[in-house]
C-alpha cells in the first residue's frame, strides 16, 4: 500500500494532491526549483526537495531529478499531476523501473495516446467517432476551413485556424516551427474546423479488473487560444439533446477499453449544436477541471487514482450525478492587453461566503484550488494561473450566480487579474441561457 507520494509537480496542483493525501494518513513529499522555493507546496509538504535552477527544462521536466529525489525522501510512489511528465510514458516507465509505484495509466497508454494523428486512427477502429484526419499537401477549397494542429501537443500550441487556401503553406510552417519549440516534434496534420463546436469531455475512471466508469461530462468550450477559461459539469448541450449523454459514455467507455486504460483519464469530443460529436484527444491524466466533476459526483477522483494504484477494484457502477458546477480559471493576465501574462507579489487572495479549499463540495457552496496564498510573488517562469475558483449548487442558474458574486466580492490586490472578464461571462445571458460554443469571445467581445 502506498505510503508516502511525491508530486511531480507545483502549484496549485501539487496542493491538491497533497489535501487528499493529508485526508488519507498518506505522506507527502514536494520537489521544488529556485523560483518556487517559497511556494506553498514546499511549505505544505511532510518533506521538500530542491531542483536546482528555475526553467521547467532544467527542474520538473527533469524526470531523473524528481526519481532521485523520490528516493532520496523515501517516496514509494509518484503522482505527476497534470502538465510537465504527466503524459510522459517515458517517465512513466522509469518510475516503474525505479521501483516505485507511478499513480497513473501504464505507459503503453500513455503512448498510444501522444500522437493525435495514430490515436485518432484507432479510435476510429474502435467505433468511436472522429473528424477525418486531412493530409496538409492535399486541403482544397472544399475543405476549408481546416485547422492545423500539432500531432503531439495540447493547450493551443501549435493550433492555427485557415480559412484561405493561399494561406496554408505559411500557417502550416508556423505551426511545425512552433510545434518543435513546445513538443520536440514538428508533426502536424489538418482537420475540418467547425466554426462554432463544443467542447465536451468525459471523464473515465478504470481499474486494473476492467472495470471502466464514465464519471460524468464536462463542457469547456469558453475558451481563449483554445485554452480553457470556464468549464462546468454537466454539460447545458447534453442536457438539452436527447440521448446524447448514453452515446457519449459508450465512445469515451470504447475509448478507454482500447487501450487498456486504467486510473483517471479524460475523453475529449467536438460537437455541434445538433449533438453529433468527434473524438479530439485523450488525455491521460487528471484534467485542470476536475473539481466540477467531484463536485457533482461526491467523488474525490484523487483518492480514486490512488486506491486504483493500489490495486483496489471499482464497484460495478459510479455514482449519479447531481446539482451543478461550474469552474473558472484566475489568471494573472490582461485580457484587454492581448491577456498579456502579469508577475509581481499576491498581497491578498480572500474569497468570501466561507470557500473551501481542495474539498468535494457537498452542499452549495464555493471552493478554491489555489497555488498561492497572500504575500506569494507570481514569477514569469510557469503559467500565470493564480487559482481555480469553483462553485456548487442544485441549479445551472445558482451555480453560475453564486460563483459570479463570489468572484465581485473577492479581495485581490497586488496583480491584475481576469476576475472582470469571468464574472461578465457568468452573468452574460448567452451564458445562463447555455449559448457557450469556442466562439464566445469573438461573438461578445472581451466586455462581454
Amino acid at each position: 500500500m502506498i505510503q508516502s507520494v511525491l508530486v511531480a509537480n507545483r502549484g496549485e496542483i501539487a496542493r491538491r494532491v497533497f489535501a487528499t493525501c493529508r485526508r488519507a494518513g498518506i505522506g507527502t513529499v514536494a520537489v521544488f526549483s529556485d523560483a518556487d522555493a517559497l511556494s506553498p507546496h514546499v511549505a505544505e509538504a511532510d518533506t521538500a526537495v530542491r531542483l536546482p535552477g528555475n526553467s521547467p527544462a532544467d527542474t520538473y521536466l527533469r524526470g531523473d531529478l524528481v526519481i532521485e529525489a523520490a528516493l532520496l525522501a523515501g517516496a514509494d510512489a509518484i503522482h505527476p499531476g497534470y502538465g510537465f511528465l504527466s503524459e510522459n510514458a517515458d517517465f512513466a516507465r522509469a518510475v516503474h523501473d525505479a521501483g516505485l509505484t507511478w499513480i497513473g495509466p501504464p505507459a503503453p497508454a500513455i503512448e498510444m495516446m501522444g500522437s493525435k494523428v495514430e490515436s485518432k486512427k484507432m479510435m476510429a477502429a474502435a467505433g468511436v467517432p472522429v473528424l477525418a484526419e486531412l493530409d496538409p499537401g492535399a486541403v482544397t477549397e472544399a475543405d476549408l476551413p481546416v485547422l492545423v494542429k500539432a500531432s503531439a501537443g495540447g493547450g493551443g500550441r501549435g493550433m492555427r485556424v485557415v480559412r484561405e487556401l493561399a494561406d496554408l503553406p505559411e500557417q502550416l510552417e508556423g505551426a511545425r516551427r512552433e510545434a518543435q519549440s513546445a513538443f520536440g516534434d514538428p508533426t502536424v496534420f489538418c482537420e475540418r474546423y467547425l466554426e462554432t463546436g463544443r467542447h465536451i469531455e468525459v471523464q473515465v475512471m478504470a481499474d486494473r479488473q476492467g472495470t471502466v466508469w464514465a464519471v460524468g461530462e464536462r463542457e469547456c468550450s469558453i475558451q481563449r487560444r483554445h485554452q480553457k477559461v470556464v468549464e462546468e459539469a454537466p454539460s447545458p448541450l447534453v442536457e438539452a439533446v436527447p440521448g446524447m449523454r448514453e452515446r457519449l459514455f459508450e465512445a469515451a467507455r470504447l475509448a478507454a477499453k482500447a487501450i487498456d486504460y486504467e486510473g483517471a483519464g479524460t475523453v475529449e469530443f467536438l460537437a455541434d449544436h445538433k449533438g453529433d460529436f468527434y473524438f479530439l484527444e485523450m488525455n491521460t491524466r487528471l484534467q485542470v477541471e476536475h473539481p466540477v466533476t467531484e463536485c457533482t459526483t461526491g467523488l474525490d477522483l484523487v483518492d480514486l487514482q490512488l486506491q486504483v494504484a493500489n490495486g483496489h477494484a471499482l464497484d460495478a457502477e459510479s455514482p449519479a450525478v447531481s446539482g451543478h458546477s461550474i469552474e473558472v480559471r484566475l489568471y494573472a493576465e490582461d485580457p484587454a492587453q492581448n491577456w498579456q501574462p502579469q508577475s509581481g507579489p499576491v498581497h491578498r487572495l480572500d474569497l468570501p461566503e466561507n470557500a473551501v479549499e481542495f474539498d468535494v463540495l457537498r452542499t452549495p457552496g464555493i471552493r478554491l484550488d489555489s497555488g498561492v496564498v497572500d504575500g506569494s510573488s507570481v514569477g514569469v517562469h510557469y503559467d500565470p494561473m493564480l487559482a481555480k475558483v469553483i462553485s456548487f449548487a442544485p441549479t445551472r442558474t445558482q451555480a453560475a450566480t453564486r460563483l459570479a458574486t463570489a468572484l465581485s466580492r473577492a479581495q485581490i490586490h497586488g496583480l491584475r487579474t481576469n476576475r472582470d472578464l469571468l464574472v461578465n461571462v457568468l452573468r452574460h445571458p448567452a451564458f445562463l441561457a447555455g449559448d457557450t460554443d469556442t466562439a464566445f469571445f469573438d461573438t461578445h467581445g472581451l466586455d462581454v
